[in-house]
């Protein structure tokens, strides 16, 4: 068990969505148990220096700050296993057309080092997996967490296989924002029609035009009005229009897609709880419509 004591991240998030798939009628053997990421998965995205740090504690204070966690050897174990349900997710979604997976989408996280709750980087490992694995040729990160994908834009950006797109606010975290692909920054009260009409000036063109075999998304519950970390100020309206444009494009063109729910940091957790409910909804809409 990860306790991360009084900590803006809502780790009890996770288990709130799973109690409330189930009271909405999922059955356990709807969900599929992933396998903590092998050395070997990690060894894809991370460096051994940082591997052998993580497993030993040897963290430096800068370090630790940088992660901004207290960091533990469970909170390692559960990154170990965030990581391979985005793997588990992956595979999933190269079979059935689309999955979910209720954690992933930590993507601060560097080679080398973790920063903005992210240890280790999910989306990461599971794309170099797939494409080493010869089932992918092309993937595209569709990033819409409120903060820029720093980790992943820095991973992916001498990968010419990956098309990294992140729509984020752009006067907070993180100060340094390495180039992804296409960064569409926006800021401080922005709001539904500036989000929403930036994202539809992208999608389903980008698909079209760069024609990945897979597609993360990154569907962060923090562009939310009553968010504590961002300020975008888009409603649940909004987001759930947002899912609706990112998801249903994909399908239409008959795209694997994985689901990963990033950030959520609401004054009330069953606001980022209910967000992210909404995005298993519509997914699971949208499936019904283009199997």
């Amino acid at each position: 068990m990860v306790d991360l004591g009084e900590h803006v991240f809502p780790l009890k998030k996770y288990r709130l969505i799973y109690e409330k798939l189930l009271a909405m009628g999922a059955r356990k053997e709807n969900f599929l148990e992933p396998k903590p990421a092998t050395e070997e998965d990690l060894l894809l995205a991370h460096s051994s220096k940082y591997l052998k740090k993580l497993e030993k504690g040897n963290l430096s204070n800068s370090e630790i700050l940088s992660m901004e966690l207290p960091y533990t050897p469970e909170f390692l174990e559960f990154a170990s296993l965030y990581v391979g349900g985005t793997v588990l997710a992956s595979e999933e979604a190269l079979e059935e057309g689309l999955a979910v997976h209720i954690g992933g989408g930590f993507h601060h996280a560097f080679p080398d080092h973790g920063e903005g709750f992210c240890v280790l980087n999910d989306v990461a490992v599971a794309a170099e997996k797939m494409k080493s694995e010869g089932k992918i040729d092309r993937v595209m990160m569709v990033d819409c967490d409120v903060h820029q994908g720093n980790g992943n834009a820095f991973f992916f950006a001498k990968r010419d296989y990956a098309f990294t797109f992140s729509i984020h606010q752009m006067d907070i975290y993180p100060a340094d924002k390495p180039p992804s692909t296409l960064d569409i920054g926006l800021w401080f009260g922005d709001g539904d029609e500036k989000y929403l009409s930036a994202l539809r000036s992208h999608f389903p063109r980008l698909y079209t035009e760069f024609k990945p075999d897979l597609i993360f998304f990154l569907a962060g519950a923090d562009p939310y009005e009553k968010d504590q970390l961002g300020g975008l100020k888009v409603t649940m309206e909004g987001l759930n229009e947002r899912d609706r444009i990112i998801i249903e494009e994909a399908r239409k063109l008959r795209i694997p897609l994985v689901v990963l729910f990033a950030g959520g940091y609401a004054h009330n957790v069953y606001d980022t709880v209910e967000i992210h409910l909404s995005t298993i909804k519509i997914a699971k809409k949208i499936q019904k419509k283009y199997p």
